[in-house]
């Protein structure tokens, strides 16, 4: 899945080998209300639109790799109760589980947030390790980082043919894997600011509070560091998520990269800008 200004694409390898693409229209959230564009506000805005075209993109997907396989593609239903599951999964273990886990910790408000906030970096390092031990996780893995050396190639010279792409590296500074894991540095120190509410229920309701601010600061830190790639000070800041995108990307196959590039190819159609074959 690749996005453009004005909507995005999806391309799906189909069980005959071929390559189906999708477009869709969309208008960020950003654009429909002036104050949503604002800095540091408009970060939330952008993780809900993330969120609303991943989801829509992952299922699309799913449909296809059902009728692929001659089954019934799963009801919407199922749908909800899986995002349902993962969103529990994320706010529960990588938000409210670490602060619960040192309630006893008495070691100072500064040193309680750190040893928080190293705690949920260590889960969600081990937790994308573990998930790219399973064969379809590591294939996904493949196609991100097919989407990041089409992307590299066409910021870098305005071309994606394979002379191009083979010259790039798997790795985006504005990558969902290196804003996730700023979101989690970022929240060391807002968390930081309240001080560490001894009623852990006063905790875990400024955890939840402060997370449009905790992504608003790190959405603007990602956005900075795509804009300034020369910058050591933002290189630095965005580093280890891009460390941890060598896990969340794999170098692609040929046909992997065929598939990012037809993506790239429509959400340039869609932006009135594709000038290349």
């Amino acid at each position: 899945m690749i996005r453009g200004r004005r909507g995005y694409a999806t391309a799906f390898r189909l069980a005959d080998g071929g390559v189906e693409v999708q477009k869709h229209i969309w208008e960020p959230l950003t654009r429909r209300h002036r104050l949503l564009s604002l800095p540091i506000v408009r970060g939330t805005p952008a993780l809900v639109d993330a969120l609303i075209i991943g989801y829509r993109s992952l299922t699309a997907s799913a449909d296809v790799a059902a009728k692929g396989e001659g089954i019934k593609p799963p009801s919407p239903f199922h749908y909800a109760l899986s995002i349902a599951l993962a969103l529990a999964i994320a706010i529960g273990g990588f938000v409210l589980a670490p602060s619960a886990v040192i309630q006893r910790l008495h070691a100072g408000w500064l040193v309680n947030n750190l040893v928080e906030g190293a705690i949920r970096a260590a889960a969600f390092v081990v937790f994308i390790r573990l998930a790219a031990l399973m064969a379809d996780m590591r294939r996904v893995f493949q196609y991100h980082g097919a989407e990041h050396k089409v992307i590299n190639a066409f910021e870098a010279t305005g071309r994606y043919g394979d002379d191009e792409v083979n010259n790039y590296r798997t790795l985006h500074q504005r990558c969902g894997t290196s804003f996730i894991f700023t979101v989690l540095v970022v929240g060391i120190f807002v968390h930081a600011l309240v001080g560490w509410p001894t009623s852990l229920a006063v905790r875990l309701g400024t955890r939840l509070l402060l997370l449009p601010v905790v992504a608003g600061l790190s959405y603007e830190i990602i956005k900075l560091a795509g804009s300034h790639k020369s910058s050591r000070l933002l290189g630095a800041l965005v580093a280890p998520g891009m460390w941890l995108q060598r896990i969340t990307t794999r170098q692609p196959t040929p046909d992997q990269v065929e598939v990012a590039r037809k993506a790239l190819e429509a959400a340039l159609e869609l932006d009135g800008n594709n000038e290349e074959a």
